[in-house]
Formats: C-alpha cells, structure tokens, sequence
C-alpha cells in the first residue's frame, strides 16, 4: 500500500498552494452537472456483480511493437498503448514510459480487487530501455507495487506528483532518482531539449482509507522543440485545459481518459462525452487511454470505444485508436478502425456455430493480420 510522506518531503508538499489543512484538494470548481445526484455510488454488490459485458468474451487483438521499436520513427513522435493508460511515448530520441502497470490486479491485495483481463503485449522484461517514467497520481491502476518493484532495479529515473515519491522510495527506488512536480513545474530529460510540465486535473488520490488526497494527482505535457504530447491521468472535465493549452500546446497528440466512467463520479473521470469536451480545448489529435484492461465500472467493457466512435462522427474529432502494441505515429494517422469488435464478433459466430446455424453480423469489421 505504499507510506506517508515525511520529513522534508512533507514540508514541501504543505508549501503547495494546493495543500489545504491536511490534504491536497482540486482548486478549480466542478463544473455543473457532471454528477449526476439522482444515482447512487455503487455497492461492493454492484462491484462484484453489477453490469453487463464488463469483460470481453476473448482476448482482445494485440501485436508485439518490438519490430517496430527497432526502428527509429520518421516523423521524430510515435506512441505506443500498452494497455490501460500505460504508453511507451517516443518524441525525438527520448522514451517516456506512463503509469507502467504490468501488474494482475488493480488492487492492494494479490487475491481480490480489479483483475486485469488483457495482458500486456510484451513482458516486462522485454522493455527496451526507457530514458523516464512518469506517475500521475498513486491510485492502484496507476501505481503498480510489482512494476515499481521490477523498475526500482534499473537506473531509470521517475517524474511524479508531490508525495507520490514517498511510494516509490519506500519500495526500493533511490531518492535521487526521483522527481516530484508540483502543478506548472516542469523537468528536463538529462541532455536532451525534452521537457516534462505537470498541469492540473481534476481528481483524487490514496492507496487506502486513511490516505485520501495526501499525494498530488496531476496531468503532464511532454515537449520537444519539434514535438509536444498530452496525457491526461486521471480527471473529471475543467475548463483549466484551456490554461494548458496557452501554456504547453499546442499538442500534435492529447490522450485522454476514456473508461471507468460511473454518473455518481462524473466529476472526478471524463467518459467519453466529456472527454471530447476536453480534446475541445485542448486540440490535437485524439487518443483514449485508461480503458480496455481492467473492469473498474459498470459499463460494458467497449462502451468508451463505441461512444467516442460515434459521438467523433458528429464533432469531427480525429481519433487515435491503434491495437494494443501498435507503434503509430500521429503524423501518419489513418482512419480509425475497430478492431475492438473482433473478439465479440468472433464469439457470436461461435456460439451460431454451437446451435448449428452459421450466422455473420451484419457488418463485418477489417479483418486483422
């Protein structure tokens, strides 16, 4: 579960204008009615229980991107989903590698909690050496313990939030590696004209009961002279991605969260109507992350997917939605896919298949290599 922050660490944090009394606290107010009073926060029942199609009847389509790595990209920016919201970015010569989570489960314990149903592309150990890694907040499907464990013997350094560094040298990470931002203050990748800003969302944080908000959460801009990319964390909608995008775009990419979107928490995730509100402000090219790995609302597991295809049709919004491991690079952009539909449309002419009637849906998605 982590540790409390201490010592000159804490100082620090308190000296945030963001550190309220004991906790850090969003400062921006909520806009209206992202949440919805009418519903209920769901029960450990609904957890458990609640919902339809909230995991994919198979495997979802992937590929390993190491062929693709082994070469540099064309246009100098490439990105790569790996699942959930952990992307390997490569923008100009350097590898940022976000919210790394290789873990089973989005959880404390390794029996219960969120289990992942997608794995990874490629292992852990198959990582090409990465030059960063950065931590939005420390919620579970964020902040791996395994992942942190397995990293904290390399040498590569980590950009955080305030506090979250605590964690992080707790489980093995040297203090000196470690980087901890406040909202606007940026780091620069050793030798390199890259730079990484961390900017405002609109969130929460805490590894368990007792810890709510003692840890900042924040979104990041990456910059190089030629290229710069925006990745969302965790947040609900803020008028304060305009403020971003004066300050830190325009953006040739912003990811944003898409899934684990519930109406009695509009205000904390995006989902993907507000998400699209967002991207409004923010410019850029399209890519939804946080969706497609772990079950952790209500919504079936490719509502975000189907959403934003449709809602994107109406507002003219250009999406990024590459397989899971596939290397893209925003400037050769091509038109989206859904490829998401496969292991659905495969399970539906299996079990047409099992009654004896061989039966296709009406619109058959490209077929994949």
């Amino acid at each position: 579960m982590g540790t409390r922050a201490d010592g000159a660490r804490l100082e620090r944090m308190r000296a945030s204008p963001l550190w309220v009394g004991d906790r850090f606290q969003n400062v921006h107010p909520v806009l209206p009615d992202l949440r919805d009073p009418t519903v209920p926060m769901p029960s450990l029942k609904d957890f458990m229980c609640g919902g339809e199609r909230r995991v994919p009847r198979g495997p979802l389509p992937s590929i390993s991107p190491l062929g693709a790595w082994a070469q540099k990209p064309q246009s100098g920016l490439r990105v790569t989903w790996l699942g959930h919201s952990t992307m390997l970015i490569e923008i100009d010569g350097v590898r940022i590698l976000t919210d790394p989570v290789w873990g089973p489960r989005a959880s404390p314990s390794a029996l219960i909690g969120p289990k992942r149903f997608q794995p990874v592309p490629i292992s852990l150990r198959e990582m090409p050496p990465v030059d960063v890694v950065v931590i939005s907040h420390d919620h579970y499907d964020h902040l791996d313990y395994p992942t942190i464990r397995a990293l904290a013997k390399t040498s590569v350094p980590f950009v955080t939030a305030l506090g979250v560094g605590a964690h992080l040298e707790y489980w093995g990470v040297q203090a000196e590696r470690i980087t901890e931002l406040d909202w606007w203050e940026s780091y620069t990748v050793p030798n390199t004209g890259v730079v990484l800003t961390a900017a405002p969302s609109q969130h929460f944080s805490g590894r368990g009961f007792k810890s709510r908000n003692s840890t900042l959460w924040s979104s990041l801009a990456f910059r190089s002279p030629r290229h710069s990319v925006f990745f969302s964390g965790d947040t609900g909608l803020t008028t304060e991605y305009r403020s971003i995008r004066e300050r830190l775009g325009p953006f040739d990419v912003v990811m944003l969260e898409v899934g684990a979107f519930y109406p009695a928490w509009g205000d904390i995730h995006l989902g993907p109507d507000n998400a699209l509100e967002a991207h409004a402000m923010l410019g850029g090219l399209f890519m939804p992350v946080h969706w497609g790995t772990f079950a952790l609302a209500m919504h079936a597991w490719d509502q975000p997917a189907e959403r934003l295809l449709e809602l994107a049709s109406h507002t003219g919004a250009q999406l990024l939605m590459p397989l899971l491991g596939q290397a893209v690079e925003p400037a050769h952009a091509e038109i989206v896919k859904p490829w998401w539909r496969e292991v659905e449309n495969a399970a539906v002419k299996s079990a047409a298949e099992t009654e004896g009637e061989v039966t296709l849906p009406a619109s058959v998605p490209w077929p994949l290599d």
